[in-house]
């Protein structure tokens, strides 16, 4: 199984790219996917599903 399968999928759920997520987090989106290889630590991760929500919450809004 790949590593942050719950981030990946979060992300696919809600609509938003990865490469979204990797600009609100403050990184390049090459070095996102390679952060995305192995396992992170439970703030890293609570901080990329917070992203995840909000850009989710600001598609609906835009619509």
């Amino acid at each position: 199984m790949r590593e942050n399968m719950d981030i990946r999928n979060s992300a696919k759920k809600a609509g938003v790219f990865l490469w979204e997520v990797a600009e609100a987090y403050g990184i390049n989106d090459s070095n996102f996917s390679r952060k995305l290889r192995k396992d992170m630590p439970p703030e890293d991760k609570e901080r990329i599903l917070s992203i995840i929500d909000r850009l989710a919450q600001e598609k609906q809004e835009a619509v």
